[in-house]
């Protein structure tokens, strides 16, 4: 910043080459651009002082320091705020939105103050006197900045050249007299407060212990009282404190603060209450002993103590056009931010602005009063605080000028006065509560680096500006609770939906993730606990930068996973971040040779700086709790310096039931399922053996999602003596039940055949196995042979058809014919008059063998059949035993759209041609 002062004399007027007087500009449709006042200028400069600031964001503070420290230096204090407002949105506009240098120029007149700041971004246009929509827009020139200008200055204009845009503006010094601080205007008899005849003051002294040390004869005439009957005796024993619902301060708290006014009843001598208005001062003597100095009178003359409040332009309910305007629109601006977040951070820049703060911070109360939970800030080092809660009441850290106006003259001497300010630089701060019908709904604060930098009579400036803000904050804040419980129901009916819709464990993790990210959380890692006796286990992380997955994957793995605490609700886990705050050092001062603190980290983690930022805001952990057992943890995270409203932890805390008991129906279906298929897969063969002299195939199809076996099977196993025994059948229905029948019967039929029984013989056991079952029995068909290789290369087949469909033939000339006659199937009737059929298969011949579910497989009323099957079977001369059970059941498949609703069961045998051999 460059800057320059020449005071008195008459100097030059500002930039007379090439700069023109305000002219109105004129649209085709010839209304005017914008209005601009073309009276003379100040006619005798006084003093004029300017300023250069580059393109930088704290261009605007030292802008608003150069006026305020040029017009006090003036004697301006009067027009100071009105001014220092004014030129923070002008130079905001030039070096921020514009971003071009800012010249500031302060002209001294005798009547007032003309201020131009000018940039280099000529082309802007001015916008037109009717687009409002224009006008409004925080990003224009034309937008809040010029229409506080007609608002708060008494003339104002813009001025173009073809190198600078100067948008200048005039106030005008109150006519007051000279030398006072402060003074009303001169007022008839009639108009003046009332008062006795002869205006009395109660001058109290109140020791730190809040006992009376010194009690005038005033408060003796006032109160009844003898100076020896109050001197020792607390003022809490005279004093009729008013309690306002949602308050929780009395007149002791009141004492301790530095300075206070108002209204409050003092018990006289007589049992009666007396209405006193009074102004509280705390002082401290030559050895540093604090008191406070009460000064009462009668509640009706209270203008003898009463402060009289500062009007400022912009609180007069009247604009300079005559109409009424709203000093909610004049502080926020117009129009007003339509999100809660667009408000309050709207609020926390005008308010710092408004006391020339070098930050400023607005908190909201939770629904019961007892925090306050940081929503908007600027001028912080960092948004470290945001949702971050502080307790008003009591606690550690506790807020406690939170319900009433405080100012703090350097939080060096009072730390922890106001938690929010540690550690940032600042020392002196104001404080004043928002409230809506009594009761506290946030606090406004703004603070600056230099020490004593405030006084009450900025506390009563912020406390208007809060009154008029505070209503319109809490509707707000209202509306975006209702906004948010209703997305959280909506969202919460989804999540369960989708939880609903899988069993598979990994979906549901994954799912769980997706959910909270980014909806919930910046980042999240769900841990697993397979048992009581079982660590916690890292089973799923998710960013939503996939590129920080696998840094934050490598952090958690290698540090302890959190207790797995049943404890309902979200708790704060700083491990995470703090072991990558340590890596990431270490790793930093590697890089700069330096060797790095002495830090108890596990090998191998060195995470990126990115990862440690991503997981060095808050963590929390919730149990993932079903059927009364932890059954792991979902842990949220937020990058470096963010924090969690309450709102999303109570939505988490929600979410984490829904996927506790998904994730744990999960689990019990798949072991369930893993039960299930080992049992299944010990009913089928082992494995098919190789037989000299015949190609075997089979292809096997369970009905039913999850079936490895149903009521279809087959088998294929050696007898002894070169024979092999093979079976194929159908147990009636499908699933389990049929599963069990199934082993029963291959099993049986093993056992049997390998005892040198017959077909039949073996058969007819079986039979009396099955009914031997009682009411779990089913009936079954069965297809049962032996094999027996021939030394000419032919196969010899003893086959029992037992109601079973019948094996078809294929010859190599293409012809195809039943292998077996129909017999009664199992498990009906117990005596069973089977008898064996004898087959030969010569070389090039093929046996097929199937279940029902190929034959009657349907598509509307159309059905396969034994016809179907056996014209498909002739287009396979010449084809191994392989190919020609895929053809059967490509076609089988390819009958019909759907899928198959019956288990299936393909067993092919064929005997190599002469030509293979």
């Amino acid at each position: 910043m460059t800057t320059g002062l020449i005071p008195g004399g008459h100097p030059p007027e500002p930039r007379p080459t090439g700069e023109r007087m305000p002219q109105q500009r004129h649209e085709p449709d010839g209304r005017p651009a914008l209005h601009v006042d073309d009276r003379p200028r100040s006619s005798v400069i006084t003093a004029r002082a300017a300023a250069s600031f580059e393109p930088v964001g704290r261009s605007v503070a030292t802008a608003r320091s150069f006026v305020r420290d040029t017009l006090q230096g003036w004697g301006f204090a009067d027009i100071v705020d009105d001014a220092v407002v004014l030129t923070s949105e002008l130079v905001t506009n030039a070096v921020v939105h514009a971003g071009t240098q800012a010249e500031v120029l302060c002209l001294r007149a005798e009547d007032g103050v003309r201020i131009e700041v000018s940039d280099r971004y000529p082309e802007r246009e001015v916008p037109l006197q009717s687009a409002h929509a224009a006008m409004s827009n925080l990003d224009r020139e034309g937008g809040r900045g010029l229409q506080l200008c007609a608002a708060l200055a008494t003339r104002w204009g813009v001025d173009y050249t073809p190198t600078h845009k100067n948008v200048w503006f005039q106030l005008d010094l109150p006519e007051r007299p000279v030398g006072t601080r402060a003074a009303g205007p001169a007022l008839p008899a009639e108009l003046l407060p009332l008062a006795d005849s002869r205006v009395r003051v109660a001058v109290l002294q109140i020791d730190r212990k809040g006992a009376i040390g010194s009690w005038n004869e005033d408060a003796e005439h006032l109160f009844g009282y003898a100076p020896d009957d109050v001197i020792g005796r607390p003022l809490t024993d005279l004093a009729a404190w008013p309690h306002t619902p949602g308050t929780a301060t009395g007149i002791a708290e009141a004492l301790r603060l530095s300075r206070w006014e108002g209204s409050y009843g003092i018990r006289g001598s007589d049992g009666r209450v007396a209405r006193v208005y009074a102004s509280h001062l705390r002082v401290r003597d030559t050895g540093g002993e604090p008191s406070t100095v009460c000064l009462l009178v009668r509640d009706h003359e209270r203008a003898v103590l009463q402060t009289p409040q500062r009007v400022h332009t912009s609180d007069q309910g009247t604009g300079s056009d005559g109409q009424n305007t709203d000093p909610f629109e004049v502080f926020i601006g117009s129009p007003a931010p339509d999100d809660l977040d667009g408000l309050l951070q709207r609020t926390v820049e005008r308010a710092r602005d408004m006391l020339d703060g070098d930050s400023a911070f607005l908190l909201l109360a939770t629904d019961d009063e007892t925090e306050l939970e940081v929503r908007a800030s600027t001028g912080l080092p960092s948004a470290r605080q945001r949702f971050a809660r502080v307790p008003v009441e009591a606690g550690p850290g506790r807020y406690g000028s939170a319900r009433m106006p405080a100012v703090h003259d350097d939080l060096d001497a009072v730390p922890g006065a106001v938690p929010l300010l540690s550690g940032t630089g600042m020392r002196s701060v104001v404080t004043v509560p928002l409230k809506v019908e009594g009761r506290l709904t946030g606090s406004l604060g703004v603070a600056a680096e230099a020490p004593t930098r405030y006084s009450n009579e900025e506390a009563l400036r912020l406390q208007f500006a809060a009154d008029r803000i505070a209503l319109a904050v809490e509707s707000a804040r209202l509306g975006e609770l209702e906004r948010l419980r209703r997305g959280s129901l909506s969202f919460l009916v989804e999540a369960s939906d989708l939880l609903a819709g899988t069993l598979d464990r990994d979906q549901t993790l994954a799912l769980m993730a997706q959910m909270t990210v980014p909806t919930l959380a910046t980042w999240c890692a769900v841990y697993t606990i397979a048992d009581q006796a079982s660590e916690p286990y890292l089973s799923y992380v998710l960013h939503e930068d996939e590129e920080l997955i696998d840094g934050i994957k490598s952090l958690l793995s290698k540090v302890p996973p959190p207790d797995p605490v049943p404890t309902p609700g979200a708790r704060v886990w700083t491990v995470p971040g703090e072991v990558a705050h340590q890596a990431a050092l270490r790793t930093s001062m590697r890089s700069l040779g330096l060797a790095g603190p002495t830090h108890q980290i596990a090998p191998g983690i060195g995470p990126t700086l990115a990862t440690a930022s991503a997981v060095g805001g808050e963590t929390v952990v919730l149990p993932l709790v079903a059927r009364n057992r932890v059954i792991g943890m979902l842990t949220l995270g937020k990058p470096t310096d963010e924090h969690f409203r309450q709102e999303i932890l109570e939505l988490a805390e929600d979410l984490s039931r829904r996927a506790a008991l998904a994730l744990d129906n999960a689990r019990l279906y798949s072991e369930r399922t893993a039960i299930s298929q080992s049992l299944q897969r010990s009913l089928l063969p082992p494995g098919l053996p190789n037989i000299d002299g015949v190609e075997v195939e089979v292809i096997y199809r369970a009905a039913g999602e999850g079936n490895e076996v149903g009521g279809d099977f087959y088998d294929l196993f050696p007898i002894g003596n070169g024979a092999y025994g093979f079976a194929i059948g159908d147990v009636c229905g499908t699933g389990p039940n049929a599963a069990a029948v199934t082993g029963l019967a291959r099993h049986a039929l093993r056992l049997l055949a390998r005892e040198g029984l017959s077909g039949p013989a073996v058969l007819e056991r079986l039979n009396s196995a099955i009914l031997d079952e009682g009411d779990r029995s089913r009936f079954l068909t069965l297809l049962y042979g032996e094999l027996r290789p021939q030394e000419d290369g032919s196969a010899e087949l003893k086959v029992v058809c037992a109601g079973h469909p019948l094996p078809l033939r294929l010859r190599q000339d293409g012809t195809v014919a039943a292998a077996a006659e129909p017999q009664p199937l199992l498990g009906v009737i117990e005596d069973l008059e089977l008898y064996e059929e004898t087959v030969t298969l010569d070389p090039g011949d093929v046996l097929l063998c199937v279940t029902d579910g190929v034959t009657e497989r349907r598509e509307g009323t159309r059905m396969l059949g034994d016809d179907g099957l056996a014209d498909v079977l002739t287009t396979c001369t010449g084809l191994t035993a392989g190919a020609v059970a895929a053809r059967i059941m490509r076609a089988v498949e390819r009958f019909a759209s759907d899928a198959p609703s019956d288990d299936m069961a393909i067993l092919a045998m064929r005997v190599p041609g002469l030509q293979q051999d």
